[in-house]
């Protein structure tokens, strides 16, 4: 028997609707049953689901015995980010390897600990024999991802102890990762833009010498070159991006499935799943998405009037995507502002000069300071509106010329370092598995023979 398109279609459309109709739970039954969901309260607050050493997210403090909004804070492992960022950016320094090194050791390295730890890295920059033909050329897709997952997926394949959860192998096994997600995302985007684009095909070596960051745009680009600043204002997206707390939704993930007892690939591979998502590690790409639409309906971009009358529209879902999101504003946690974004924007600016992007610049700071104001006026709001990290970042790639398809993937770039850190703590603290309860709301119901159903 074969289906047509057509029977399939119909298949679908059916039982979507009886999905649709058995799956729906009332919204009022969340608030009799006392259900956060989302895993938080109205205000935004997570429900505590556990305890970390790495990082701390403040958006809050104690006036008058109550809790108030106030600037964002982040730090790791103690550390303020603006100070972490201070110091090597001031000293000349490429930031990341560092300030992995402390996220996922609890320490900032010493010059010996450091040079350590950057060889360790280098050395681990190697794929298996011809990995890059016959993985990641094989069945390349515009869903870089993807493309990432598969190849994490299929490295364990090549692990003799890939499902030893020893303190020791799961350390081997995330550094080999963070040194390798460069190599496996760019050459994925690589093999797409070849295979499915139809233009030519790079595939660079990585310098050992260089920084994380400075690899990352010598194999991205064709003629392997990159300004100092282009590599610098990386660098620091990568450290900006690198960890934010055990509740965001795919470090959670990390701790689930590492609670679980599963080995370092599956479990990464299940993060990526969660970062690809647009509500998390996507969100950059639907700021920049979300920018070229109103620079393409907005006559006058410097005109403040018309950019906040067109902002109202796409709040109101009658522009943009119709969703009704201002893309890039607004936060889980932080409400008057996001201190990754704050440290950014002005390396933003320097980037958005030397490459002669300053108007849209301009048209970023403007809706940067509209879109609060459109929001207030237009939503009931539990807490404070700002920028996150995302607002700024895809402004920052596109100036790097890297492609929207590797967007997400240099977030995971990042937050490998993050995911791994929590990875390692869940190991060596936790005894049992995680596991939530959910109310069950489906009743009872008497068997019934197949030949007396109606």
């Amino acid at each position: 028997m074969t289906l047509k398109r057509e029977d399939v279609r119909n298949f679908t459309e059916k039982y979507s609707k009886i999905c649709r109709k058995n799956d729906s739970v009332k919204k009022e039954l969340f608030a009799e049953y006392g259900v956060k969901r989302g895993l938080r309260d109205l205000n935004g607050k997570g429900v505590v689901t556990g305890i970390t050493n790495i990082s701390r997210i403040e958006s809050s403090q104690m006036v008058g015995g109550e809790s108030v909004p106030a600037p964002g804070k982040l730090y790791y492992r103690g550390y303020m980010i603006e100070d972490l960022v201070k110091g090597f950016m001031g000293e000349n320094r490429y930031g990341f390897e560092e300030v992995a090194y402390l996220l996922l050791f609890g320490t900032l390295p010493n010059e010996t600990e450091l040079k350590e730890f950057q060889e360790m890295l280098s050395v681990s920059r190697r794929l298996p024999t011809n990995f890059v033909r016959d993985v990641i050329m094989k069945a390349p897709s515009s869903d870089i991802m993807n493309s990432l997952t598969k190849s994490v997926l299929t490295l364990a394949s090549y692990d003799r102890n890939v499902s030893d959860t020893s303190l020791e192998n799961v350390i081997r096994q995330c550094v080999q990762l963070i040194a390798l997600f460069p190599m496996l995302s760019v050459y994925g985007y690589q093999a797409y833009n070849h295979y499915k684009k139809n233009r030519s095909l790079y595939i660079h070596r990585l310098k050992p010498e260089l920084s994380t960051s400075e690899n990352l745009l010598r194999i991205l680009r064709p003629d392997k070159k990159y300004t100092n600043l282009e590599a610098k204002v990386l660098d620091l997206a990568l450290v900006l991006h690198m960890e934010h707390g055990g509740g965001n939704n795919s470090t959670f993930t990390t701790r689930v499935v590492t609670s679980s007892g599963s080995d370092t690939y599956s479990t990464i591979a299940a993060a990526l799943s969660s970062l690809k998502g647009p509500r998390h590690g996507g969100a950059n790409i639907m700021v920049v998405e979300m920018f070229k639409d109103i620079k393409k309906n907005v006559s006058d971009i410097t005109d403040q009037e018309q950019v906040k009358e067109y902002l109202r529209k796409i709040l109101n879902k009658e522009a943009f995507n119709r969703k009704g999101l201002i893309y890039g504003m607004g936060h889980a946690v932080y409400s008057i502002s996001d201190p990754r974004a704050e440290i950014f924007k002005s390396f933003v600016e320097k980037l958005a000069i030397d490459k002669g992007r300053e108007k849209d610049f301009a048209l970023y700071s403007m809706i940067e300071h509209l879109a609060p104001e459109v929001i207030g006026e237009e939503r009931k709001m539990y807490k404070g509106v700002s920028a996150n990290v995302d607002f700024y970042s895809g402004l920052v790639y596109s100036m790097l010329d890297i492609p929207e398809e590797l967007f997400t993937p240099i977030f995971a770039i990042a937050r490998i370092v993050g995911w791994s850190a929590h990875r390692i703590e869940e190991l060596v603290n936790a005894d049992k598995i995680i596991r939530p309860a959910y109310v069950s709301n489906c009743g009872y119901l008497d068997y019934e023979k197949v030949e007396d159903r109606k």
